[in-house]
C-alpha cells in the first residue's frame, strides 16, 4: 500500500514565521511604548520630586546660628554678653570605638573625668546625632595641635562657637539667670510651640531668670546656607545665603553698681533685697544671697559641684527675692495701720495702755511684747515708731482676720507681683475660709492675734513685700514691677517698655500722712531704725521688723546665743525715700539676722546712700534696733 507522505509544508509555516513576527513586533511596539511612557512619568511628570532628590544628593542646607542679644544695665553696662571660642566636637555616627578615640584625643589635650562624663550625658540625651562637644575653649595651642593630627581621627571636628559669659557673676545669678544646653525636653516644648527649625544648629537655650523669660526675643532668627558638595561631601560654593537675624538685646531696670553696693552689704548674712521705683514700676535692684556662679550650669554641671550647690545648707540655688516666703513681722504693721483707720476700727486718736503683753477676754494666755513692761500709753503714731504689739494684738482681734485679708490683699499681699520672670510665689495671706479648706479647722481668736503682728500663718516674699511698700509709698497707686526697660532691635529699632498701672487704693490723704508720718519717725530718735539712719543727709521713712523661725512657750524668754543659726529670727526692714518725694521703695530681708535695725536696716542705709547720693557709706556700727532698748 502506498502513501503520500507531505514531508514539508511551506505555507503553514510561512503563516507561522510571519505570525511570530507579528506578535514580536506587537510586543517591542508596546514595550517600547510603556518604556517611552515610564519616562515621560519620570522626567515630566515627577521632574520636581527628583529634582529636589538630586539637589539633596549635592546640596546641603546648613543652618546659620544667630548672635544672642546682649543684656544690659539702666546704664548701658553689659550683664550678659557674647565671646567667641573653639571646641572641639564629636559625631558619634562616624565613630566606631568611642572609649578609644578619647583615649587617643587625650594625649593631644587635657580632657578631665568631668569633661567626659559630660560629652556621654549628651551623647544619651541626644541619641547621637550631629556634633557633640567634648572640650570646650580650647586655647590656640591646642586647636593648632588637633588640626596637626586631624588625619588620624575619624569623626572629630573643630568648631567655633559663641558662648555666654556674666561679668557679675553670682551677683546678678538669680536675676539675669543662665542659658544651658538644649536637652530633649527643650525640644519637645519648641516642637510644641512650632519653632523648632529656628534653633536648628543651635545649642543653648534660656534655663532660668531674664534668659530664660525673654529666649525668644533673645535668641534672633536662624539663618542658612545652601552649600554644594563634591562626592566625598566637602563644600564646592555657596548657592544661597539668608543671613541670621540676631536676638534684641535687653537693656534692664536694673542698675548694676546698685546691685553690687547692695550685694556687698549683706556681707557675709543670707537673704535677699529687691528695690522698685514706686512711680513706674521700675526694679532697681534684686538680690538673693548667696548667689552661685552661672558659668557653671552653660555647658551642664558636673554631678560633684551640683550635689555642693544642692545639698549647701545657705541654699545658693534658692531664689529668696522670687520664691522665699517668710513671715512679714512687724513690717505689716502700717498696712494694719491703714486697715484700722478704714474700717473705722481706730482713730489716730485712740491710745491704749501697754503692759507689755495683751490677752483674749476669758483667757489667762498672755501674748507678749518685745519690750518688757510695756510701752505706756501708745496712739497709733506711737505704734509704729516704737513697733508696739500690744497695739496690733489688739487691733487684729477687734478688726477680725476676714477685714484683715480683705484689706491686706488690695496691697498684693497672698498674690504673685506678676514680674517678668518664672517662678514666682504667692505669699500666703490667710483667711477663716482658707483654714477651713486648707486644714479643715475652724479659724481660732489665737490666730488673728498672731496675725495682727504678722506671725502665724501670714506669708511674704521680699519681691512681694517690696511691692506693697511701693504702693504705700505711692500713695496706694501700683505700678506693675519689670524688669525689662526697653528692646534694642537693631540701631535705631528701640522697643520701651511702658509703665502699667495696676490699681488705685484710692486711700485718703489723712490716712498716709499719719503712716507714713510714723515710717519717717522710725528713722529718727526714739524711732527703731534710728541707729542705722544716724547723720542720714536725705528724709528717709521705714519700717523694722523680726519675724520669728521657731514658736516659743509661755514665759519662755528668746536667746539668741542659745538658739542654733539656721533657728535665729529672721530681720525685715523696709524703706523708701526721700520721704517728700519718694524715688526709691525696697524691702530688706536677712535669714537669721535678728533684729531688723541692727542688720537689715544698714543694708538699706548703704543702698539708699549709693541710689540718692552716689556714695558708699563707712561701714555703720551695728546697734539695737531700739537704740540700746529690746528689740522686736
Amino acid at each position: 500500500m502506498n502513501r503520500n507522505i507531505e514531508l514539508k509544508n511551506h505555507q503553514r509555516e510561512i503563516y507561522y514565521f510571519r505570525l511570530r513576527l507579528v506578535l514580536s513586533l506587537v510586543i517591542v511596539a508596546v514595550m517600547l511604548l510603556l518604556l517611552l511612557a515610564r519616562f515621560f512619568y519620570l522626567q515630566v511628570v515627577r521632574h520636581d520630586y527628583f529634582h529636589t532628590l538630586s539637589d539633596g544628593n549635592r546640596i546641603y542646607v546648613l543652618p546659620i546660628v544667630p548672635n544672642r542679644g546682649l543684656i544690659l544695665d539702666r546704664n548701658g553696662l553689659v550683664m550678659a554678653r557674647n565671646y567667641s571660642g573653639y571646641t572641639l566636637e564629636i559625631e558619634p555616627a562616624k565613630v566606631k570605638g568611642m572609649d578609644a578615640l578619647i583615649a587617643e584625643l587625650s594625649k593631644l589635650i587635657e580632657i578631665t573625668p568631668q569633661d567626659i562624663k559630660r560629652f556621654k550625658r549628651l551623647l544619651n540625651e541626644r541619641q547621637a546625632t550631629g556634633t557633640i562637644p567634648i572640650r570646650s575653649r580650647l586655647s590656640n595651642e591646642e586647636v593648632a595641635r588637633i588640626a596637626a593630627q586631624r588625619f588620624r581621627f575619624q569623626g572629630i571636628e573643630i568648631k567655633a562657637r559663641l558662648f555666654r559669659e556674666y561679668p557679675y557673676n553670682d551677683v546678678t545669678s538669680h536675676l539675669i539667670g543662665y542659658v544651658g544646653r538644649i536637652n530633649q525636653k527643650d525640644i519637645e516644648q519648641l516642637e510644641r510651640q512650632g519653632i523648632a527649625s529656628n534653633y536648628m544648629g543651635s545649642d543653648y537655650i534660656g534655663k532660668t531668670g531674664v534668659e530664660q523669660r525673654y529666649e525668644k526675643e533673645l535668641h534672633g532668627t536662624a539663618g542658612f546656607e545652601r552649600v554644594e558638595v563634591d562626592a566625598g561631601g566637602r563644600a564646592v560654593r555657596v548657592l544661597s545665603r539668608t543671613a541670621p537675624l540676631s536676638g534684641s538685646n535687653l537693656v534692664l531696670t536694673l542698675d548694676a553698681k546698685l546691685q553690687e553696693v547692695a550685694e556687698q552689704a549683706f556681707g557675709d548674712y543670707r537673704g535677699a533685697l529687691v528695690a522698685i521705683d514706686p512711680t513706674n514700676g521700675e526694679v532697681l535692684a534684686f538680690i538673693s544671697k548667696p548667689g552661685y556662679d552661672p558659668s557653671l550650669f552653660i555647658d551642664g554641671i558636673d554631678t560633684e559641684t551640683w550635689d555642693t550647690l544642692n545639698n549647701s545648707p545657705d541654699t545658693p540655688l534658692n531664689n529668696r527675692a522670687l520664691r522665699g516666703q517668710y513671715p512679714p513681722g512687724s513690717t505689716i504693721k502700717p498696712f494694719m495701720a491703714l486697715a484700722g483707720l478704714h474700717y473705722g476700727t481706730r482713730s489716730p486718736e485712740r491710745t491704749i495702755s501697754d503692759p507689755g503683753y495683751f490677752t483674749l477676754p476669758g483667757s489667762r494666755h498672755q501674748y507678749r511684747d518685745w519690750k518688757s513692761g510695756g510701752h505706756g500709753s501708745v496712739d497709733m503714731f506711737k505704734s509704729i515708731v516704737v513697733s508696739c504689739d500690744t497695739y496690733y494684738y489688739g487691733l487684729a482681734t477687734e478688726m477680725g482676720i476676714d477685714n484683715m485679708h480683705g484689706y491686706l490683699s488690695g496691697f498684693g499681699f497672698g498674690k504673685k507681683t506678676g514680674l517678668d520672670m518664672d517662678g514666682e510665689t504667692s505669699g500666703l495671706l490667710p483667711s477663716s475660709e482658707w483654714k477651713s479648706k486648707r486644714h479643715n479647722q475652724i479659724w481660732y481668736p489665737g490666730d488673728t492675734v498672731s496675725a495682727g503682728i504678722g506671725q502665724g500663718y501670714n506669708l511674704v516674699t521680699p519681691l512681694q513685700l517690696a511691692f506693697a511698700t511701693a504702693t504705700l509709698t505711692n500713695d496706694g497707686i501700683a505700678f506693675q514691677p519689670h524688669l525689662v526697660k526697653e528692646l534694642q532691635n537693631s540701631p535705631g529699632d528701640t522697643v520701651p517698655t511702658e509703665p502699667t498701672q495696676l490699681f488705685d487704693l484710692q486711700i485718703p490723704a489723712e490716712h498716709l500722712k499719719l503712716v507714713k508720718g510714723a515710717m519717717e519717725a522710725v528713722t529718727r530718735p526714739g524711732g527703731t531704725a534710728v541707729g542705722a539712719n544716724y547723720g542720714v543727709k536725705y528724709r528717709v521713712a521705714g519700717k523694722t521688723g523680726t519675724a520669728q523661725v521657731i514658736a516659743m512657750k509661755q514665759g519662755e524668754k528668746y536667746d539668741e546665743k542659745k538658739v542654733s543659726e539656721y533657728n535665729r529670727d529672721h530681720a525685715w526692714f523696709i524703706a523708701f525715700a526721700p520721704a517728700d518725694k519718694p524715688r526709691i521703695a525696697m524691702a530688706v530681708l536677712v535669714e537669721n539676722g535678728g533684729h531688723g535695725g541692727s542688720t537689715a536696716a544698714p543694708i538699706a542705709r548703704k543702698v539708699l546712700d549709693y541710689y540718692l547720693l552716689g556714695q558708699t557709706p563707712t561701714p555703720l556700727q551695728a546697734v539695737d534696733e531700739r537704740a540700746g532698748l529690746e528689740s522686736d
